[in-house]
């Protein structure tokens, strides 16, 4: 079950990364000046936002497994749309619904998987969302190495960079079938048979009707069915720290380096296919450090690997910076700061920020609150994929990177004071937390 819900996290990362290297020749096609391009790039983005913060309603009314095959239909409309485009607003169109697609998944898929897991097992399989994303970072960085490595004509290239997404977006599709409904999802919906079969099959328990209690009793109130009801006492606080959750991880300026990297390694001086294939080394990296991130987040727990990534990244960030602004930017000295900063991004916030939003938040608001914590994830990458071109012209990357690093040092202060600890609670438990903490 978490494998067929993490495909909708590959595709979330393929839809990401795959504009990585596909831009350039996108640009050249279709005869784009600067800020059309920055708008072929960012316009995801904003159907991110939108997918995010609109899923949360439906994903209560019609369930978390319905609403995934919705989105990888988008995700397939998408990469047919991109790659057969006739015109720019074909491709723009296809990008949109990308990025519906995308915000979407970003909140069904850990909360789905959220939903279904055993408590011992939670964290390391909802990080499996986000172990999918890098994959599918990775997978588009690589497929377009493999394609532009090709040669041909730069169309052709381009194309396939995003054909190539269909396959996966049509198995995820097909495979959604298979996989049973959540069983707190069912239990909202008077389902209580099937969420009792649903729970025995994946949890060790001789009688499950303690949980179904629990889940009951955590639905009882009603007067939180509308966003309305999470703007108040005593929820108004888990939605300021989701979005504060959603903030700092965008802060940290980890899609910059997903956006532009290749860019970043030619403006460096380096040729056209070494930029491609430290771009894969990039995506590497952070796959290699995701997986220790999930192999640690269930025994050390959540805070301490956000300790530790937030005492490591502002030092890469600052190196960036330092060697920016002081005119020392060497291919080295960029290698090393880009890839410590990757890694330590990929174990902590990387591997942590969708297993908190998928848990923090009651049964009965979680598609709400979670979309809202996604919808800030997607708003602040939208404000800073439209800045960082500018400051790049105006006052360099260097003190954008600066920013970055002093953003995230904040961001150790906003963990240790807003979240408690949530490891090996099932979901019933975290809601009795974080309800008499907001008391």
């Amino acid at each position: 079950m978490t494998f067929v819900a993490a495909l909708g996290s590959l595709l979330f990362g393929f839809e990401t990364g795959v504009i990585n290297g596909a831009i350039s020749d996108v640009s050249d096609y279709f005869h784009l000046i600067l800020a059309w391009e920055g708008f072929a790039v960012s316009v995801a983005l904003i159907g991110c936002v939108i997918g995010a913060l609109f899923v949360g309603k439906p994903a209560d009314l019609w369930g978390r497994r319905y609403i995934l095959r919705f989105m990888a239909l988008f995700f397939l409309l998408s990469m047919l749309f991109t790659g057969l485009a006739t015109s720019f607003w074909v491709f723009i169109l296809g990008r949109f619904i990308g990025g519906l697609a995308v915000g979407g998944a970003s909140v069904v898929t850990p909360m789905y998987i959220s939903e279904v897991a055993p408590p011992k097992l939670r964290g390391r399989l909802v990080a499996t969302a986000q172990f999918a994303i890098v994959l599918g970072i990775l997978v588009s960085f690589f497929s377009n190495y493999l394609i532009d490595s090709m040669g041909g004509e730069g169309e052709w290239k381009w194309r396939w960079m995003f054909l190539f997404g269909v396959i996966p977006s049509i198995v995820f599709f097909v495979l959604l079938f298979f996989i049973q409904r959540s069983p707190r999802w069912l239990v909202k919906k008077g389902k209580i048979e099937e969420a009792r079969e649903a729970l025995l099959r994946v949890n060790n328990m001789d009688d499950p009707d303690e949980l179904l209690k629990e889940i009951r009793d955590s639905l009882d109130n009603e007067l939180k069915s509308s966003y309305s009801a999470l703007f108040k006492k005593p929820y108004l606080r888990l939605v300021l720290i989701g979005i504060g959750v959603g903030m700092f991880n965008q802060l940290s300026g980890i899609n910059i380096v997903n956006y532009y990297s290749t860019e970043i390694f030619k403006d460096a001086g380096l040729s056209r296919e070494t930029a491609f294939y430290l771009t894969v080394l990039v995506g590497i990296t952070n796959l290699i450090f995701t997986i220790v991130g999930m192999s640690l987040i269930d025994k050390f727990g959540r805070k301490f690997l956000l300790y530790a990534g937030g005492a490591g990244m502002p030092v890469f960030l600052g190196l960036f910076a330092w060697a920016d602004i002081s005119g020392n930017a060497s291919i080295t000295i960029i290698l090393i700061s880009m890839l410590g900063f990757i890694s330590l991004f990929a174990l902590s916030q990387g591997t942590v920020i969708w297993v908190l939003l998928s848990e923090m938040f009651p049964t009965d608001i979680r598609a709400r609150g979670s979309a809202i914590g996604s919808f800030s994830h997607w708003f602040f990458n939208v404000i800073i994929t439209f800045i960082f071109p500018i400051a790049l012209s105006t006052v360099g990357g260097g003190y954008a990177f600066l920013f970055f690093s002093i953003a995230t040092l904040f961001s150790l202060v906003f963990y240790r004071y807003a979240l408690i600890e949530t490891k090996g609670k099932s979901l019933e438990e975290i809601e009795k937390l974080v309800l008499k903490s907001n008391k």
